[in-house]
């Protein structure tokens, strides 16, 4: 995963915002292990001045994390300065635990095992045969049975499942996704009971924008702006190392929000929304009528373009300087530090992702950036719902309880 030295931790609450009793204990336990993830190896001596807790602390919170499996210490001391009595420096034990991760797409379910450092080990994809929830769900759980099978070496701490829509974090519920079909599908209480593990579930944006904080290079606490123009079209927003979810997580529902110019009918009645003009499936039936063999999958008009077909690159960079032209609207309302967006033309062509900064504008551009995960996107969405869930209460997530 890419990594910085300049990076910092999420900033410490103030003497009179400060929470207290066990809200204190699960903030000074998430930035330990959150400095042992950026920095390690890292003395015990350097976590505490990176976080201002005392070296007592950091101490026992270490002593905690290696009893329970999450840290380890480094085979050899160092010296600082070649001088002074040598300290051991702690890492994350990445070779005991995995996560599991599901996203559901609209024409496929990605199911993945990731480490604690938030990398893909294994993924697979499983095609909808329908998408009525039951089925989806049960190969969900079937497919991940099969990875975890095939590691026995490693013990899963939970499943994180990542899905477009309207996506209620609280109660694990995707309250309504229309591509699919599905409304009020419980899936957290449908993975937990055949799967027997905890189970979280969150917009994929959401779990993208935590992928970047956790794991990306923009790991500073400033305000992002994530981007995701899929099939579904729709946005997350960071302040603070803060995720905004708003009432029953709604927040970033972007899909209807006016394009000027736009053409395309809505299954709003509208014309024009942003994501019947921006989705993969408009972008592949542009593709089908230009006489590009795109089929349903948006990788072949890359693939296509690639290949030197101009009808291929004229419709990606068209579709990124559209995109660039929404970001430049959620830029102007939210001013966020760094704009990250994961579509296909935009990871894959220079092109597309100088058609987007274009439209955004000369001064802001060198703050947009393609996602961090072009290989694993979706993967390590599904992965990093869980892996928030481990690194803000890491102590609450303990191995023992699984």
């Amino acid at each position: 995963m890419p990594r910085t030295a300049t990076t910092t931790l999420p900033s410490r609450p103030s003497r009179h915002d400060r929470p207290r009793g066990d809200d204190r204990r699960r903030t000074s336990a998430s930035i330990v292990l959150r400095s042992v993830l950026e920095h390690g190896p890292v003395a015990r001596s350097t976590i505490a001045r990176l976080t201002g807790l005392s070296p007592a602390s950091v101490t026992d919170y270490c002593a905690r994390f290696t009893e329970l499996g999450l840290i380890r210490e480094a085979s050899e001391p160092r010296r600082s300065g070649g001088v002074g009595r040598p300290h051991v420096p702690v890492d994350l034990d990445d070779s005991r635990f995995v996560v599991a991760g599901v996203h559901i797409a609209v024409p496929y379910t990605t199911v993945a095992l990731l480490d604690l450092r938030g990398r893909v080990l294994v993924s697979r994809e499983l095609k909808h045969e329908n998408t009525e929830p039951g089925r989806v769900l049960a190969r969900a759980a079937e497919g991940l049975a099969r990875l975890l099978s095939g590691a026995p070496g490693c013990r899963p701490l939970g499943v994180g499942v990542a899905v477009g829509g309207w996506v209620d974090r609280e109660s694990g519920t995707v309250v309504e996704h229309p591509l699919l079909g599905w409304r009020e599908v419980a899936v957290r209480d449908v993975l937990r009971e055949r799967l027997g593990l905890p189970v979280h579930v969150d917009g994929h944006a959401r779990a993208l924008v935590n992928a970047e904080r956790l794991f990306g290079p923009a790991r500073d606490g400033a305000g992002m702006l994530h981007l995701f123009v899929g099939n579904v079209v729709d946005a997350a927003f960071t302040t603070g190392d803060e995720v905004h979810h708003g009432p029953r997580s709604q927040a970033g529902a972007i899909a209807h929000l006016p394009v000027p110019g736009g053409t395309e009918p809505c299954d709003c009645g509208r014309i024009g929304c942003l994501q019947a003009e921006l989705s993969e499936r408009t972008l592949c039936r542009r593709a089908r009528a230009a006489g590009v063999p795109a089929g349903a999958n948006p990788m072949r008009v890359v693939a296509a373009a690639a290949a030197g077909d101009l009808r291929a690159t004229r419709l990606l960079v068209e579709r990124a300087a559209a995109v660039g032209r929404a970001a430049r609207l959620l830029l102007d309302v939210l001013n966020p530090e760094t704009v990250v967006v994961t579509e296909v033309g935009v990871i894959h062509r220079d092109d597309c992702l100088s058609a987007l900064r274009d439209e955004v504008g000369v001064e802001r551009a060198a703050h947009v950036v393609p996602t961090s995960f072009p290989d694993s996107v979706l993967a390590t969405a599904g992965g990093s719902v869980v892996l928030d869930v481990l690194y803000r209460d890491p102590l609450a997530m303990s191995p023992r309880a699984i």
